[in-house]
């Protein structure tokens, strides 16, 4: 049996996804699809791409059809992040244009944390364990 996280996005994956390699440098994309000429979407756009990212493996789709849904908050990637430079620097790029839900700070069960949508509509929860 395997889990692994699916999130679709609506004409943007490889937007997003340019993003998340620029922040996250542990994402590995495994397997990219891409639309043909004639397709839904333009040639080259994503179709499907599965990564893994620090264990966990997600699968980036990019649907044709525009929906009346989108993500939602209540489901989100939570990342713990080694150092506080390295938490800081992933909020602030991921949040430019998108929406800080929890600014960075100390909420009691994490030594650092934020919560953000990014641009694309994705919630991260950013965090940064307590030691020991």
């Amino acid at each position: 049996m395997q889990m692994k996280t699916h999130v679709m996005f609506q004409g943007q994956a490889d937007d997003a996804l340019a993003l998340y390699r620029l922040v996250f440098k542990a994402l590995e994309v495994r397997v990219e699809a891409r639309y043909g000429a004639g397709d839904a979407l333009p040639e080259g756009a994503i179709k499907l791409a599965t990564a893994e990212f620090a264990g966990h493996a997600l699968i980036i789709f990019n649907s044709p059809p525009v929906h009346d849904f989108s993500f939602t908050p209540a489901v989100s990637l939570y990342v713990e992040l080694d150092t506080a430079e390295a938490l800081e620097t992933a909020f602030e790029q991921l949040s430019q244009d998108g929406q800080i839900l929890m600014p960075i700070g100390d909420y009691g069960f994490s030594a650092r944390y934020g919560w953000l949508v990014d641009p694309y509509g994705l919630s991260w929860q950013l965090s940064l364990p307590h030691a020991g």
